[in-house]
């Protein structure tokens, strides 16, 4: 369940938005002044802030800029002050959408989905998976097995990074045709089947099993 901490002064708006993200099955805690929600902000981990301007206290935009110091949790600014160098203060203050009251909830809903969009997509760019001896680091686009890198092609890392992002995940060849080599590429699936046994020579010892299983007539699957 994803946890909301919404910092709003204004009682009733606060409470409508606790049932609707209630609702929507949301964990979400409510701060009524600037000082307890940059407490709050900082002593936990949130999924989002929905943080309003005018705050008793510490402003909405100074409790943005202490939380970008130490933290990069995603941030909505929520204010009835719809000036457009507001706006542009709050994005500079390091929030990452400003949403102007009165809103529709659905919209609220729409760009909160696009923010955890964003966040997840970058924290898989990050990442660095293992599997067995392997260790894959995204950003650095870097393999290495037990230790010793690997050299790879930035197909084979990319074909690479699809198994190991799906371990378990049996995944047909117009899957991994359409996640490395787009869906408008007019490659034939057989591509698929030459990429593995470049990675499979790259990666196997002689000898032993093989990282990627084929499953004939389906597709392949990495299984830990």
């Amino acid at each position: 369940m994803k946890k909301i901490l919404i910092v709003e002064d204004e009682p009733n708006f606060a409470r409508f938005l606790e049932l609707e993200l209630t609702h929507a099955d949301f964990e979400v805690t409510v701060a009524y002044d600037g000082e307890k929600g940059l407490e709050w902000a900082l002593e936990d981990d949130w999924d989002v802030i929905l943080l309003d301007v005018m705050l008793p206290v510490i402003s909405g935009f100074d409790v943005c800029r202490k939380i970008r110091k130490v933290k990069n949790t995603p941030i909505i600014m929520l204010t009835a002050r719809i000036n457009v160098n507001d706006r542009v203060l709050g994005l500079d203050c390091g929030a990452d959408d400003y949403i102007p009251k009165p809103f529709a909830i659905e919209e609220l809903f729409a760009r909160m989905r696009a923010l955890f969009r964003r966040y997840e997509h970058t924290e898989q760019m990050n990442a660095v998976l293992n599997f067995l001896d392997l260790t894959l680091d995204l950003q650095a686009r870097m393999i290495r097995k037990a230790g010793e890198i690997i050299d790879l092609t930035k197909r084979e890392f990319d074909l690479l990074a699809i198994f190991m992002q799906n371990v378990n995940v049996v995944l047909s060849r117009d899957m991994l045709l359409d996640k490395v080599w787009g869906y408008d590429t007019e490659v034939e699936t057989n591509v698929v089947d030459v990429y593995v046994r470049y990675l499979r020579k790259k990666l196997d010892d002689t000898g032993e099993g093989t990282y990627i299983q084929t499953l004939r007539g389906i597709g392949y699957v990495m299984r830990s």
